[in-house]
């Protein structure tokens, strides 16, 4: 009866209480229970990092790695907004680490998302800024988007226009109007980013708004707003009286 059973193979050995093993267990399970017990504020920015690399590296000290990356991608939002290259050639990341890190940013956006289309967009305006800053304020390249609503201004259809800077190059009054008209839109609103940071409006910005309203006027469709996200915030021409 030397022989151990198949049935009940021998376990591998419980680490000491002293044992490098055991202190980073008892680590993990004390921030489980921060994260769990706790509210927004639970756990810090690394702390967030730390909990979710856990998960893809299960037997390393990944505090270190998670500082590391805060510090490289300047935040929690700029490290689970990187490019999922970038990340995975990190030193000590990988393509599985780098997962587990996006499926986060990925989760964020599709619940925002949820949250705008299931009310009217004007009665739930943070709702919107919420979406489109988790969506853009961290894009590296300048992005136009228009959102189509209907007479309930419910959110019919989100458009890609292009990426560049918002100008007639990148974005054209009468298609915008005609894509609308297709759509059975009644109103519409722009929406870009400024990858610089700063969300405040150029002159092409304003110009290009005007000449959307306008074309907009003449079939009753209605331009809302034009909204600019930038890491600093978001700038509304509506609010600052420029449509």
């Amino acid at each position: 009866m030397a022989e151990t059973s198949e049935l009940f193979p021998e376990r591998e050995p419980r680490p000491a209480a002293d044992s490098p093993a055991h202190g980073a267990e008892g680590h993990r399970a004390r921030l489980r229970k921060r994260l769990l017990d706790g509210g927004a504020e639970a756990l810090a920015d690394h702390e967030v990092i730390e909990y979710l690399l856990m998960t893809a590296i299960p037997r390393r000290d990944v505090k270190p790695l998670a500082r590391a990356l805060i510090q490289r991608f300047g935040g929690l939002a700029g490290v689970l907004n990187a490019d999922a290259t970038a990340l995975s050639k990190h030193p000590g990341m990988g393509e599985t680490s780098a997962a587990a890190l996006k499926i986060v940013a990925l989760s964020a956006r599709r619940l925002a998302r949820a949250q705008v289309r299931e009310q009217p967009v004007l009665g739930s305006w943070q709702a919107l800024i919420d979406y489109l800053t988790i969506d853009m304020a961290h894009l590296t390249v300048e992005r136009v988007r228009v959102l189509y609503l209907n007479h309930q201004n419910m959110l019919i259809q989100d458009d890609h226009v292009g990426d560049g800077s918002i100008d007639e190059a990148a974005i054209h009054p009468r298609e915008v109007i005609r894509r609308a008209l297709d759509l059975g839109a009644t109103a519409l609103i722009l929406v870009h980013n400024h990858p610089s940071g700063s969300p405040q409006p150029s002159r092409a910005d304003i110009q290009i708004t005007n000449q959307i309203a306008e074309a907009g006027r003449l079939l009753n469709i209605v331009v809302h707003d034009h909204v600019i996200i930038g890491r600093e915030g978001h700038v509304s021409l509506k609010a600052k009286g420029l449509i």
